[in-house]
């Protein structure tokens, strides 16, 4: 529950390719909280240090056609998971917000 999480602010509203706009929020999570996923919208979930997620030199900027046109968008390969597209896309808006890139 709610419990389980401080929040500590909120990110520049982030307006994905396919039109959703997503109010990102950054927050405490309690480490034994139990996660809950609904797997049509969650693959998997698994922690990463934020010292990997705030290091530049692990975004990686990638590009695919899709209907098109040229889409860009950050990867970053973590182990056997790849955090793409808007997750990625928040991740490196947080790295901004804190490093002012």
């Amino acid at each position: 529950g709610s419990e389980n999480i401080k929040p500590l602010g909120y990110l520049d509203t982030y307006q994905t390719g396919s039109g959703f706009r997503i109010v990102p929020v950054v927050g405490i999570v309690d480490p034994t909280a139990e996660t809950l996923i609904d797997p049509q919208e969650v693959a998997a979930v698994f922690e990463v240090p934020l010292q990997f997620l705030m290091t530049p030199g692990n975004h990686r900027l990638e590009s695919r056609e899709w209907k098109n046109r040229t889409r860009h968008f950050y990867v970053m390969p973590f182990g056997e998971h790849r955090i793409w597209g808007v997750t990625a896309g928040i991740v490196r808006s947080l790295y901004d917000r804190v490093y002012g890139a």
